[in-house]
Order: structure tokens, then C-alpha cells, then sequence
């Protein structure tokens, strides 16, 4: 009984700690992630480019801009999406139930778009629409991703998945490409930026966020580097036998994207969900299918 009161005191402290080196950690680790991409993207383009610690200055700089807001619920909204994606990497990092993860991560993406809705602006309307249509078009290919990680694990848990003495990949080739293709969207790089992009070609000015200004845009930032960094996480799972190598292939998959970002142009939302959803049923579907009867 002793021992067993050991294991969870120890077990429990375990999590409060992954929990709070992810909130403390994930910001850092995510705008440094976004300085980089800054970086890499213009030399891409034949520039210098801005320093590395540019996104934490403009952070501030929002945080120190004059509150203006269309209406009083926004700012609510906003705080939703932001806790919401904290708590999903927490979940995660913290070696969770994968499928809550995700569950929480599409609450906060539900939470932007009413923000978004809730300004009657006609660029933010569009920008929620397509940001809905981006959630059908990845979340088929998540949910896959989650399933076919149980089926060789058999657990949800991150952390019974991150301890599983093969490598993922192995098993789950068409999952993984399959995952790399929805990440485009996520990350919101070309040719999948249709709900807003951090480049200023956007047609429909700043899509999903046009009417958030100063602390609200801030969050909103912040939000996105929580949740890169899960993200991130989700690839070294694929690898997570060998950290290193999951590590590595994490910097190589972000390092892909930012190479789609700067090589391609933005697509029709058409061809965003037609084009996912193949992903899904091919690759997806016929990894778990291959799985089921082999």
C-alpha cells in the first residue's frame, strides 16, 4: 500500500512538473521557433531578415498598445482559445489521453472562430469560414493519426505511446506522410494559409484575426506557439524510442514547411479540403486498414 501511495505521489509530481515546464518552456521554445522561421524564410526570399528574438518584441509591443476591442465578449473568446491550447499541450506533455488533447485543441479552434464571428466583420467572417473549413479538413486526418498510434500501442496515453520500444513510424508510414500533410494547415503555410497566413499577401486582409488588435493579437500569438510546440510533439512521437532522432526529425519536418511555405502559392479552399481529405482515406485509412489485417 506503501509503494503504491509512492508511485502516484511520485507519478503525480511528475505531471504537475511536465505541466508547468510545458506553460513556462512552450512560449519561449515557440517564439524562438518563430524567430527561426522568420529567419530561414528570408534568406529564402534574398533578405536579412528580422533578428531571432523579433516575435517576442512584437508580443510586447501588442501587450503595450491601447485595448481596442468591437465588442466586450472578444476578449473572452480569446482567453478560451489560449487557455485551451495550453491545456491541450499539458495533456500531452503531461502523458495524457491523446484523444482529450485533441478534443481541447478543437474547443480552442471553436473559440477563435466565434471571436471571430462575434466582430460582424466581413473579412473576419470569410477568415472563420475558412478556418471551419480548415478544421474538416484536418481533423479526419488527426483523429487517424490518434487511432493508429492505439492500435500498435494500445493506449491513448502519451506517455504509454512515447514509451513503446518501436519506432512509430515504422508502422505508421502512411499516417506519418499522411500527418505531415494536414501539418501545412496547421501551421498555416502555403498553399494552406486560406483562413490567415503570417505573411502579408493574405487577400482577405488577416483573415480569421483582422479585427484583434494589441493584447488580444498578442494572445492570439502566444496561443500559436503553445501550439506549435505540441505539434512538434506529436511528430516526435512518431519516433519517441530514440528522442534524438524524434527531435531531429521534428526540426526536419518544421524546416520542410517553412520550405513549402516560401515555394508554393496559396490554393483554392476547394482543393485544401478535397486534397485532405484523399490524404486521409488513402494514407490514413489504408495504414489502419493494413494494420487491422495483417
Amino acid at each position: 500500500m506503501s509503494e503504491l501511495s509512492t508511485w502516484i505521489t511520485v507519478n503525480g509530481l511528475s505531471t504537475w512538473i511536465a505541466v508547468i515546464l510545458y506553460i513556462v518552456l512552450a512560449p519561449v521554445l515557440g517564439g524562438l521557433i518563430a524567430g527561426i522561421d522568420r529567419i530561414i524564410s528570408a534568406r529564402m526570399q534574398g533578405r536579412v531578415g528580422p533578428p531571432l528574438l523579433q516575435p517576442f518584441y512584437d508580443v510586447f509591443k501588442l501587450r503595450n498598445k491601447q485595448n481596442m476591442v468591437v465588442n466586450k465578449h472578444q476578449k473572452f473568446y480569446i482567453l478560451c482559445f489560449l487557455i485551451f491550447v495550453i491545456i491541450t499541450g499539458s495533456i500531452f506533455f503531461a502523458g495524457g489521453d491523446l484523444l482529450l488533447a485533441i478534443f481541447a485543441l478543437t474547443l480552442a479552434s471553436i473559440f477563435l472562430i466565434i471571436a471571430a464571428y462575434s466582430t460582424n466583420s466581413p473579412y473576419a467572417y470569410i477568415g472563420a469560414e475558412r478556418e471551419m473549413l480548415q478544421m474538416m479538413a484536418y481533423e479526419p486526418m488527426v483523429i487517424l493519426s490518434v487511432v493508429g498510434m492505439y492500435m500498435v500501442t494500445k493506449s491513448f496515453n502519451s506517455l504509454d505511446i512515447a514509451l513503446y520500444d518501436q519506432p512509430l513510424l515504422f508502422s505508421l508510414p502512411g499516417i506519418f506522410l499522411g500527418f505531415l500533410f494536414i501539418l501545412t494547415i496547421k501551421f498555416r503555410k502555403s498553399p494552406f494559409d486560406i483562413s490567415m497566413s503570417h505573411h502579408a499577401h493574405q487577400e482577405i486582409v488577416r483573415g480569421v484575426i483582422t479585427e484583434f488588435s494589441g493584447s488580444e493579437l498578442a494572445m492570439v500569438e502566444i496561443a500559436h506557439w503553445y501550439e506549435n510546440v505540441f505539434l512538434l510533439g506529436m511528430v516526435c512521437l512518431f519516433f519517441a524510442s530514440s528522442p534524438v532522432i524524434g527531435i531531429v526529425l521534428a526540426l526536419v519536418v518544421y524546416f520542410l514547411e517553412i520550405f513549402i511555405d516560401n515555394n508554393s502559392s496559396r490554393l483554392k479552399w476547394q482543393f485544401t479540403l478535397g486534397s485532405a481529405w484523399i490524404v486521409a482515406l488513402v494514407l490514413g485509412v489504408g495504414n489502419i486498414a493494413y494494420l487491422a489485417f495483417r
